[in-house]
């Protein structure tokens, strides 16, 4: 619990030194929210022309670029620290964190809440709703709870890539640029149905990085669609745990890493 509260701390005044510039902090925020705009306009045209994407209708994938999107701006929001790490390591800043009482993830955690990330998630909300109001879901007490785990789980393993990303800086030193090819190349795939790519991609985004249980198949489940991958429905419904897993692991890689440390040497 006291751990709990120090990051929550940190937070606060992450938050308090974002807010002091107000306009800048509105202008990054609404420059976040019509770059994102701009990408789902490119889906909007694909599907004006086209009309369907192998069966799939606009709200359809409407459903799943929203939630991935909101999935997406919050797991960067919170990762942030993780995610400058080498800039960290390099400076030989990363051995102050070691000396504190405290866990380096925690300490990690808390460098930063970056809050220009609203917009991305505001702009991927707007899309969500529009998408669910749009599609005849029969919306159940089930639903909601696998909608919001669907959310938690997909934080987790986004989160993971990142640690994972920022363990690897151990040995490499510099960030590792092809790690977002898992990240923002990640989320870019999510946004359309896993079913539309090769079988090889989707098996390495189903059973390495399984950033098909992020989005695609809790959404399969809640909007009641046949899957054209033959999934049974209970791993539909359990897939959320996945993101959940995978965060696990990365962080078990990340105390390796940690073990690994010889600092700057400077």
């Amino acid at each position: 619990m006291n751990a709990i509260a120090l990051y929550f701390r940190y937070i606060g005044l992450s938050l308090r030194g974002q807010i002091q510039y107000r306009a800048s902090f509105i202008m990054q925020s609404l420059g976040h929210l019509l770059v994102t705009a701009i990408e789902f306009l490119g889906i909007w045209a694909l599907f004006h022309r086209f009309g369907n994407l192998r069966g799939w209708k606009l709200a359809e994938v409407g459903m799943l670029y929203g939630l991935i999107s909101m999935i997406f701006a919050t797991a960067d929001a919170l990762a942030k620290g993780f995610d400058m790490f080498g800039d960290i390591v390099k400076a030989g800043d990363f051995d102050r964190l070691l000396v504190r009482p405290r866990s380096t993830v925690l300490q990690l955690l808390g460098q930063e809440l970056t809050l220009k990330r609203v917009g991305r998630f505001l702009q991927g909300l707007i899309v969500f709703v529009w998408a669910i109001v749009s599609l005849p879901i029969d919306w159940t007490f089930a639903k909601v709870s696998l909608l919001l785990a669907a959310f938690v789980g997909g934080v987790c393993l986004f989160m993971g890539i990142v640690v994972i990303q920022a363990t690897i800086t151990f040995w490499t030193t510099e960030t590792l640029e092809m790690m977002n090819a898992f990240t923002y190349g990640g989320e870019a795939a999510s946004e359309y149905p896993l079913a539309i790519y090769r079988g090889w991609f989707r098996k390495f985004f189903l059973l390495i990085v399984p950033l098909g249980c992020a989005n695609y198949l809790p959404a399969i489940a809640i909007m009641g669609r046949p899957d054209p991958l033959h999934t049974p429905q209970v791993v539909q419904w359990l897939s959320p745990l996945a993101g959940v897993v995978f965060l696990t692991i990365a962080l078990q890689f990340w105390k390796i890493g940690v073990r690994h440390y010889t600092s700057t040497g400077s």
